[in-house]
């Protein structure tokens, strides 16, 4: 019996193996599958009783039937009782195909293992045969294996016509039982089809379920290439480490086990392996066990090889021969030690899959080798790594060629020189590139491949565009056109510094005052300044020593104002890294070249290679993140200058080295914070009874700890808590991106979900996937300003893989630092929970509260000395992961609003309103559509509308409920036309009238017919979608969300007219609804207001035009978001957690504050390994598991919930992006723009165009500046001196600018005094012309006439000479034929007060001027007042005819007695003086010393000047004003304006004109 067993054994293993082979060679394919029924399906509608009805079916079917039964009796496979219920499914449901074959579910994507039914070996299934494998009822006993199953479905599924015809691939049994009795005695075979070729195939005495379970299933050619190939590499290797005898007694037997655990691995790998990222199937996986030992079996033969070997050269720094034979051995044996542990290493998983491995590896040597930046992929690792080895093969010619010349102590080659500058240049270009290539290569796929973008006007997303890649992409074309001029200039510079021989004879005074700028320079901006920013500086006071403006707001309405202290970081900032590091660089290189050269140290080849090396290291590095690189100079200064001077191999290499040694130095302080932080006993948090057990066990352990730090600190490693607890465990290395997988959040909307889930199932409305829709507008924010306000110091000091977290009211994120170079930042963004959990609750609260009302001192309360933390407020501070930064970051958001629907419509009269409203809307949009012509001439719709246009046509459908329709007829019981026109005729005419071409709107047209019909299609599709039961509040909010997503269900036959044109869908009644829940929402704040037609149309317009309302499902909403538009409105439907509610959702576009809170980096890599490694390889389940349990002091809940799902649940992951310092306004206007040759041309030509202007005002002895702008003063003619009304158009552009117009047409205020010119002459169509062009009504000349403009384009101009006086030369009359007539009657009552005021004027004409009059015209006496309402620009051409014209007294005063008081609005607060009033210098004269002690922010106090107030203009100064009164020192005009009681300076451009108060 022993040795049959033990050959059956041996023959199982003999075909195992043979199997493995094969399966090595060729992809695991699947047979022809064959279809099945599942067995639910087959039993259905049996009675409850023994006996299989058979007489319903075919002969051939009964008897296929009746050999299957007794097949499964006879195997012993199916017992049937003799009462029994229906049979519950037993396995999945199968897919049939019309070739009659079944399809398996089996390794759907992703890796999920999905079989149809559990089974068992077939040694298993003799001893196990009583076993159940399949759940049935309680009442019945089946019992049968998958074998069978797939006999009997094929059989109960087989066409019996096909039987003698077909080979469905049966096995030997089922052809058995179809076969006579003799035959079927013959000896039962089943086996798998495995296909070598396309018609050629082995039997395999495995079935597929069971082959499937025993190997991985390839599924592409490569990977059998890639497995045959590892499998061949690790045997050669393992065979030559054994023959070179490297592993003696019981390791050969451990190292062989190795070598077959390798294998092994490629046939079946481990699932979920400890190391694995992912849930389910990881393909990947399977090739790390034998990639690392090739590995580690290459560099075990190599330092072997080289301990044997004699070298020449011995090479040696800081006393260590790395050539030392017992050196080679030593790391030889630890890595022979390493191999034999792989079974435990890979169990721990102390080593990532391969992709990680090799994007950690190219990282990290680009980072601490090269001076590189963190990677965002393994693709851009590579390309980063590429990148910096072609810059040093570029540099190591140059550098080895100056090394090669000769040298002396006063001079250093010029080729040396060249090679600084290009050093410099290189490494800065270098700097200022992200790693991504992504973006670079659109941007050359752009503009060598443009591609023109077909719109379709049918798709209606096709108008939705995403912003951000076209930014993204002329950002980096804009750096790289600045790299390209900045780089030479640097280069340059650099070179001709280092060739003046300064570095070599100002030694050695020039290193020391170099050191010394470095260490007060970096002390200052990275230590000293942050500090004093924070919101609690050092953890010893209560408040910021530096305040921004924003610190005592409790609303921001504007940006963030630049402070002093802003400027000055950000210009030491600029000096450190751009002129003080670079300077310390090139003294290092000159000063030790020659020495690191020579042949005492690395010879001339390996001494250059290292030069490059460590030059472009060091300048990069101090060009993307300077933030310790002045502690890293100074300590290395100190170190080998007064300590061990005798271990120093030259202060470059020094730099070099201890710059790496100082990064692992910070890691494994950060590790060790985040260690004494978790688990101090006075502050440790159990989740779970394991955490109470553990924190004690691990005290003892205490040494083990920190060897553990030390470790995963040299490697970068993660140190993550075990499950939670006080045990830590070092997990495996980590790019710093951290996730493997570039997991983003995908929201669902309905451009990706199908039009039946829409309409049913409403995918997506759960508040975290709408809720998500803000993350994703937070951080396009970022993307804009992130960038900038880090220069600028607004989140204090900062270094790669940093982790924030902002904090608002409702949004808190997650803000992870990965890239950091010069001028860029890439991060990624995680939005948690709007409404987390109690845990998320309670750490959100910790992180908002303050401490600086504690006045705790141990167990007393002694209270604290003022604006200083008490002991104990201080002493908690120091013990956390984290640390609030800022408490007012102002960043641009919207602001959430939402109100219940239900509440707003919960009474009939409410709902009422809303349908009104929802009927004026559909009214609204029907007349202003530019297609309403087109509509009303349709013949279909007339047809469809021919009952409609009847007098007496009542619509009686039971839809409509007289509680909320206001036009419900109660005689007639329905909606009739008469009752419609009672109610909605006065809006119908309203909303005609104000269509450039009216029409008829009278009761019997056809457009109140068109009208009456949209309304009652509309009402009446809310009742359908209502289910008829508008009464019950919960339908008729249900019938309102769809509508107002769009579902119309057009249910009546006496609406299918609307068929004719789906547009009155879309563009009309759509529309109206959503409008409807806006007016109804400001019905709230102004009841009556609305009931004027005038007031509503105005509100809707203006809504239309400032609002967008949309679903949330919808493109355009997620659109609309991205692209800041102002004011939002959605009807939001959430279904979450058993709620059903209707909420209504308003967006308002401003600046939001938040909390700025640094989280320790190696807290949150900490917590991130522990989560992966408890969800994914330890497979805990449990909800309220203790890792996840709030734990104030390193926020862990907050932090473990913003993993990826799902291991964590953030309701949105950004991509990573990358954020540009030239986005950022206010840096560039510190700093400045991007230096290129575009922007050095513009800079030109604007500064020369200053310099004409400025110098014509100077020189200009009879004039002022506005005269030096129209060409001093010279007369302007014209081809034609009349322009007829032909001549001109109106542009219908929506406020464009006309033609003459620059960007600020439009906002110019009037003027209040006019100068006189003498000796000039101006016609009267020049001046007409200039008014026209300039009039409110945007009308723009034809091109056959020429006009002069000479004006600038500036607002509320002003002159001491006063107004014009009246004349009555034709010269000075200006015709206003062509003027709008708003204006000439404004114009006529103009004329009417100054001729009640006047007496011996004759012939002044009153009234309303006629067009056909061609000569009405007004005095020039009267052209101020026209200015009021035309603009400014227009009439400073307005000059005096007759040079020797007298101007009396009397008309002078009248000029007086006419000026005009101008109202404005600021639109600008940056452009307020605050504290011009009490300049020292007094720059302005004042028109009263009261006003100007008034007319600053010494005297508002608490009062400030914000956006949108208004006020009079009193005084005003001009540039280059003869009178020093109204003279103004800067070269822009300065108002005075009066503001209540207050008093503001202003400059012009930051203010809007009003209008003159007449």
């Amino acid at each position: 019996m022993y040795c049959s067993s033990l050959l059956t054994l041996i023959q199982n293993k003999v075909l195992t193996w043979f199997l493995a082979a094969v399966s090595v060679f060729f992809p695991v394919m699947s047979p022809p599958s064959m279809f099945f029924r599942s067995l639910q399906d087959v039993q259905q509608g049996q009675q409850s009783t023994a006996k299989v009805r058979v007489q319903s079916r075919p002969h051939s079917q009964a008897a296929v039937l009746n050999a299957s039964t007794s097949l499964l009796v006879r195997n012993g496979s199916v017992q049937l009782e003799a009462t029994h219920d229906n049979a519950s499914a037993v396995g999945s449901s199968s897919l049939h195909n019309e070739l009659g074959k079944f399809s398996s579910t089996l390794y759907e994507t992703g890796g999920c293992d999905m079989s149809l039914v559990n089974f068992e070996p077939a040694a298993r299934r003799t001893s196990n045969i009583c076993d159940t494998d399949s759940h049935v009822s309680s009442s019945t006993s089946v019992r049968f294996y998958p074998h069978d199953l797939i006999r009997l479905n094929r059989l109960l599924t087989i066409d019996t016509d096909l039987l003698e015809h077909q080979d469905m691939d049966l096995s030997p049994d089922l052809q058995d039982h179809l076969q006579p009795q003799e035959e079927a005695s013959q000896k039962v075979k089943h086996y798998y089809r495995f296909w070598i070729l396309p018609k050629v195939w082995i039997g395999i005495n495995f079935d597929r379920l069971t082959l499937l379970a025993l190997f991985d299933r390839n599924r592409e050619i490569l990977e059998n290439v890639l497995a045959v190939i590892l499998a061949i590499q690790v045997a050669f290797l393992g065979s030559v480490l054994l023959i070179e005898g490297f592993f003696k007694d019981i390791w050969v037997f451990q190292f062989c086990l190795v070598i077959a655990s390798c294998q092994y691995s490629l046939l079946k790998s481990v699932q979920p392996d400890s190391s694995s990222p992912r849930h389910g199937h990881n393909r990947i996986i399977a090739y790390s066990r034998p990639v690392y030992f090739c590995i580690c079996c290459s560099l075990i033969w190599l330092l072997d090889y080289g301990s044997k070997s004699t070298f020449t050269a011995r090479f040696r720094l800081y006393g260590m021969v790395f050539t030392n034979p017992i050196l080679l051995l030593s790391a030889r044996d630890l890595i022979m030690v390493f191999i034999l542990c792989f079974p435990v290493v890979f169990f721990i998983g102390l080593l990532p899959q391969v992709n990680t491995f090799v994007m950690y590896l190219c990282e990290q040597l680009d980072i601490h080798v090269f001076g590189g930046n963190a990677t965002t992929s393994l693709i851009a690792a590579l390309y980063s790594f590429i990148c910096s080895i072609v810059a040093v093969a570029l540099l190591y010619g140059l550098c080895y060629g100056a090394l090669k010349d000769s040298w002396d102590g006063q001079h250093i080659p010029v080729l040396f020189s060249v090679f600084c500058g290009t050093l410099v240049a290189i490494s800065y270009h270098l700097s200022r590139q992200s790693s991504d290539p992504s973006v670079l290569f659109s941007l050359v796929q752009s503009k060598l491949f443009p591609t023109s973008e077909d719109k379709n006007p049918e798709d209606p997303l096709s108008e939705v565009k995403d912003p951000l890649p076209e930014k993204l992409r002329n950002s980096v074309s804009e750096r790289l056109q600045s790299d390209l001029v900045v780089c030479i200039v640097i280069g340059v510079l650099y070179f001709a510094i280092h060739v003046s021989t300064g570095f070599t004879v100002l030694q050695p005074v020039l290193s020391y005052v170099l050191y010394a700028l470095v260490g007060l320079i970096g002390f200052m901006t990275h230590y000293v300044l942050p500090q004093l920013r924070k919101q609690l500086p050092w953890h010893c006071f209560s408040h910021p020593l530096l305040k921004t403006k924003e610190y005592y707001q409790f609303e921001v309405r504007n940006a963030a104002h630049v402070m002093w202290f802003e400027k000055v970081h950000i210009w030491l900032l600029f000096v450190e890294k751009n002129i003080i590091y670079p300077l310390v660089v090139l003294n290092e290189l000159s000063s030790s070249a020659k020495a690191i050269a020579s042949p005492k140290r690395l010879d001339t080849e390996l001494g250059a290679l290292m030069i490059t090396i460590a030059g472009m290291k060091l300048l990069r590095s101090s060009f993307s993140n300077p933030t310790y690189q002045y502690v890293t100079i100074i300590f290395t200064v100190l170190f080998f200058t007064f300590d061990y001077n005798r271990f120093s191999e030259t202060m470059l290499l020094d730099l070099f080295f201890m710059s790496i040694l100082f990064s692992k130095l910070w890691e494994l302080f950060y590790k060790l914070r985040f260690v004494y932080t978790y688990i101090a006993p006075w502050q440790i948090t159990w989740g779970s009874a394991f955490h109470a057990f553990a924190q004690p066990f691990a005290v003892p352990h205490s040494a083990m700890l920190f060897v553990q730090a030390v470790v995963s600190a040299f490697f970068s490693t993660p140190l993550n808590p075990f499950l939670g607890s006080a045990i830590f465990i070092t997990s495996y290395v980590r790019p710093v991106k951290f996730w493997e997988r570039d997991y983003n959040t995908k929201r669902v909307d309905h451009s990706n979900t199908r039009l039946a889930s829409q309409l049913d199932r409403n995918p997506g409305s759960d508040d975290n996937n709408l809720n998500s829709i803000f993350y994703e507008h937070l951080t396009r924010s970022l993307q804009h300003s992130l960038c900038g306000d880090l220069l600028l110091g607004r989140w204090g000091n900062y270094s790669t893989g940093d982790c924030f977290i902002l904090a608002s009211d409702y949004l808190n994120a997650l803000v992870h630092l990965i890239e950091i170079g010069n001028g860029l930042v890439t991060f990624q963004l995680r939005g948690l929970e709007f409404r987390g959990t109690y845990c998320q609750q309670r750490e959100v609260e910790a992180i908002t509260e303050g401490v600086e009302e504690d006045e705790g001192f141990c167990c007393c309360e002694p209270g604290h000395i003022p604006h200083v933390l008490s002991f104990n407020a201080a002493f908690g501070q120091r013990w956390l992961a984290w640390e609030v930064l800022v408490t007012k970051y102002v960043l641009e958001g919207y602001s959430i609003t939402d109100n219940s629907a239900a509440s707003m419509l919960q009474v009939f009269d409410l709902r009422k309103i809303l349908t009104t409203y929802y009927v004026k809307g559909i009214i609204y949009y029907v007349i202003s559509s530019p297609k309403l012509e087109e509509w009303l001439s349709n013949e279909t719709m007339q047809e469809g509308l021919q009952q409609c246009a009847d007098q007496n046509y009542v619509d009686v459908d039971p839809t409509f409920n007289p509680n909320i329709d206001e036009d419900y007829d109660h005689r007639l019981a329905g909606i009739s036309r008469e009752s419609f026109c009672i109610i909605y005729l006065n809006w119908v005419e309203y909303c005609c009238s104000q269509r450039e071409k009216p029409l008829n709107a009278d009761k019997d047209s056809s457009l109140v017919t068109l009208c009456y019909g949209l309304s009652v299609l509309g009402r009446r599709a809310l009742g359908t979608a209502s289910h008829h039961m508008a009464s019950n509040l919960e339908s008729f909010l249900y019938g309102l969300h769809a509508l107002f997503k769009g579902d119309f269900r057009i249910s009546s036959i006496r609406d299918e007219w609307i068929f004719a044109d789906m547009e009155l869908l879309r563009k009309v009644v759509v529309p109206g609804i959503r409008m409807s829940l806006k007016l109804h929402q400001d019905h709230f704040t102004s009841p009556d207001e609305y009931d004027d037609p005038a007031v509503l149309y105005e509100a809707i317009t203006t809504h239309e035009r400032n609002l967008v309302i949309a679903h949330e499902g919808d493109p355009a909403w997620r659109s609309a978001v991205l692209s800041n538009s102002p004011s939002l409105l959605a009807l939001r439907h959430v279904m979450d957690d058993g709620t059903n509610e209707y909420k209504i959702i308003m967006l308002n576009k401003r600046y939001l504050i938040f909390r700025v809170i640094k989280v320790n980096k190696e807290c949150v890599r900490g917590l991130w390994a522990g989560q992966q490694q408890e969800l994914v390889f330890l497979r805990n389940r449990n909800p309220e598991r203790g890792s996840i349990q709030n734990a104030k002091q390193a926020l862990r809940n907050m932090i473990n919930s913003s993993c990826d799902q799902p291991i964590g649940y953030p309701i949105y992951v950004s991509p990573l992006t990358t954020s540009y310092s030239d986005s950022h306004e206010q840096l560039r206007e510190i700093l400045g723009g991007a230096i290129s040759l575009g922007n050095i041309k513009n800079f030109i030509v604007s500064t020369w165009h200053r310099l004409r202007k400025g110098c014509g005002a100077g020189c200009n002895s009879g004039g002022n500046i506005e005269d030096s702008d129209a060409g001093g003063g010279a007369s302007c003619t014209s081809n034609s001196a009349t322009v007829n009304d032909s001549q001109s158009s109106v542009s219908q552009g929506g406020g464009n600018a006309t033609v003459g117009q620059g960007s600020g047409v439009g906002l110019h205020p009037p003027i209040t005094s006019h100068p006189v010119t003498l000796g000039t002459s101006q016609s009267a169509h020049s001046v007409q012309s200039s008014l026209i062009r300039h009039s409110p009504a945007r009308a723009s000349v034809a091109s056959q006439s020429t006009y002069c403009y000479n004006s600038r384009h500036s607002s509320l101009r002003t002159s001491t000479t006063g107004f014009v006086p009246c004349r009555r030369s034709s010269t000075s009359q200006l015709s206003l034929r062509n003027l709008p007539s708003s204006i000439q009657s404004r114009l006529s009552m103009v004329n009417q007060m100054e001729s009640a005021n006047q007496t011996g004027v004759a012939n002044t004409q009153h009234g309303l001027p006629s067009s056909s009059s061609s000569s009405q015209s007004i005095p020039a006496c009267k052209q101020h007042a026209l200015v009021g309402f035309l603009g400014t620009d227009g009439m400073t051409n307005v000059t005096d005819s007759q040079a020797g014209t007298n101007v009396s007294p009397v008309n002078q005063t009248q000029t007086k007695r006419d000026d005009v008081v101008y109202r404005i609005q600021i639109i600008d607060p940056s452009q307020i003086l605050e504290g011009i009033n009490l300049s020292k210098r007094k720059e302005l004269q004042w028109p009263d010393e009261m006003i100007r002690l008034r007319a600053g922010r010494n005297s508002w106090k608490d009062w400030s000047p914000q956006e949108g107030m208004e006020g009079h203009v009193i005084h005003r100064w001009v540039p280059c004003s003869r009178d020093p009164g109204h003279r103004s020192h800067i070269d822009k005009t300065i108002l005075l304006v009066q503001i209540e009681d207050k008093y503001v300076a202003v400059i012009e451009t930051g203010v809007l004109e009003l209008g003159a108060e007449v």
